[in-house]
């Protein structure tokens, strides 16, 4: 059984017009909406064996704040320019190749690439996926790359409205 949790990081800051895209930090209200999440994380022991984050400020910082509560070394978390790219085939790529020694894989990373994602596994699709929202899917097989012919399971759609 392989597990990927499908997470859009936290809500960003536009309070500095001067720092690009990339550099966009998150806003303290993102960081406060992602803890109820990050709460129900914790309740259901869901404990990823390896995070791969976008390399965009907002993206990385979602990834250490889920790190920290999931009990997660910030120092392992993973940094993949594809997933900023949003490039959909390199980032099924980043999935499939990820090794088979991992059952649970976290991606943190951005819409419409992270929505889009979720669909692809998830039928019927998920809407939209708002900041800081996470998606859990499984699948019935023991590889990464079968995973597109595997049975996949919704496990739950998390937002923040919905926990607070």
């Amino acid at each position: 059984m392989k597990t990927l949790y499908l997470v859009r990081h936290a809500k960003s800051s536009w309070d500095h017009p001067e720092l690009s895209d990339f550099e966009r930090p998150l806003m303290k209200k993102g960081i406060r909406k992602s803890k109820p999440v990050i709460e129900y994380l914790q309740k259901k022991r869901i404990s990823p064996d390896l995070f791969i984050s976008s390399p965009a400020v907002r993206a990385i910082e979602t990834a250490r704040i889920f790190a920290r509560g999931l009990g997660y070394s910030e120092e392992k978390i993973l940094i993949n320019r594809k997933i900023y790219d949003g490039h959909y085939d390199h980032i099924l790529d980043i999935i499939y190749g990820t090794s088979n020694n991992i059952d649970t894989l976290m991606l943190f990373g951005h819409n419409p690439m992270i929505s889009n994602l979720g669909n692809l596994f998830v039928h019927p699709g998920i809407d939209y996926m708002p900041t800081s929202a996470v998606v859990g899917i499984s699948f019935a097989t023991d590889q990464w790359e079968d995973i597109p012919n595997a049975k996949s399971s919704l496990l739950f759609m998390l937002t923040p409205k919905k926990l607070i």
